[in-house]
């Protein structure tokens, strides 16, 4: 089996724990930590502020107990305010990376208000400020020891097409390849990895219902809504090619960690054993996928993300070019001042 099967790690956001307000109902950590263990995941990200004890020292030894490495986590800040300083609190949360001995921060571009059903679009402006203090943060983190990422995300500053190309083309920053999110906010995963696989430090491997992510974009729904309809599939129950992104990044020579996200919304305690069987049928598909990384014979040829749904989404194919895609969802344009709705901005393949 490929060593790409050791380097699988779980999100307690696969349990449904959330860094939003009123996300749902919660699991508390010896649960979670506790089944990631016992379904066979080695490592973990640490999951939002107060999941975890605050104190660096208890929280890297809440892991360790349960024989869980420390992956990194998710860390949304602010970084295209001019008159707010990322720098403090991104500092503070390294000293529990450094503790707990994690390597990975995932950075996410915060709008400044909670959740993740709208954003604003910036500016010249805005766009300088943030590109600056993603360089800033990276050299923070690698003076700890620590590799910095960011995470496109639906409903943050960097969610579309326009926005990835900005950071690649305008920071040195890593890309946390979150193959969820990237879909749904209108860029094509597949293409994306074969282009830009030397920037892919990280991965967030995630499956998604395309049906669910074309209601997203084109405003009929909310992102939270279209999350507790269940957008977000077990892998390979979805419409990501898992496969093709896997191939491509393992015959690259990727070698960092695969994080199995499933982001789910519970509304009570589940009378059932819960979200974790999703996890063990994602796990099961991963592991084919490592087995198939080892057999060229079966190993998927890279492909793009392709037909109706993907159509649906405004996702080109490295072939095509981008696509252009509506929506009612703000986006990111050269030269925009903040504004709110769609904005037909190009999507698709980032160049």
């Amino acid at each position: 089996m490929s060593d790409l099967a050791a380097r699988i790690a779980g999100a307690p956001i696969s349990w449904g724990v959330c860094e939003v307000p009123g996300w749902g109902w919660q699991y508390d950590p010896e649960t979670v930590l506790a089944e990631m263990r016992d379904v066979g995941i080695a490592a973990t990200e640490f999951g939002p502020d107060g999941f975890l004890p605050d104190d660096p020292a208890e929280k890297a030894k809440t892991l360790a107990d349960l024989g869980l490495r420390a992956v990194g986590g998710f860390v949304p800040v602010v970084l295209h305010d001019a008159a707010h300083d990322p720098v403090p609190e991104v500092a503070r949360a390294l000293e529990s990376f450094v503790a707990a001995g994690a390597s990975t921060l995932v950075i996410a571009a915060a709008t400044g208000s909670d959740g993740y059903d709208g954003r604003p679009v910036l500016d010249d402006n805005g766009w300088s400020t943030l590109l600056a203090n993603l360089d800033r943060l990276t050299e923070l983190a690698a003076a700890q020891g620590v590799l910095a990422t960011i995470h496109p995300h639906v409903g943050t500053m960097i969610e579309n097409a326009d926005d990835v190309r900005r950071v690649l083309a305008g920071s040195t920053i890593g890309l946390t390849l979150d193959t969820g999110h990237l879909l749904i906010g209108g860029v094509d995963p597949v293409a994306l990895t074969l282009k830009h696989t030397t920037r892919i430090k990280h991965t967030h491997l995630k499956d998604v219902d395309a049906a669910w992510a074309a209601k997203v974009q084109s405003g009929e729904v909310s992102y939270t809504d279209a999350v507790r309809e269940g957008m977000y599939r077990p892998l390979g129950a979805g419409d990501v090619d898992l496969a093709a992104i896997v191939a491509t990044l393992e015959s690259s020579g990727y070698t960092g960690w695969y994080v199995l996200e499933q982001d789910t919304i519970l509304q009570s305690r589940p009378t059932d054993e819960g979200p974790v069987a999703d996890v063990r049928a994602s796990i099961t598909h991963l592991r084919s996928l490592a087995e198939s990384t080892t057999n060229p014979t079966n190993a998927a040829a890279p492909a793009s993300t392709t037909g109706p749904a993907a159509t649906a989404l405004g996702l080109a194919s490295a072939a095509d070019g981008p696509a252009a895609a509506g929506g009612a969802r703000a986006s990111a344009t050269d030269g925009g001042s903040v504004g709110d709705a769609g904005d037909g901005t190009e999507r698709g393949e980032v160049g």
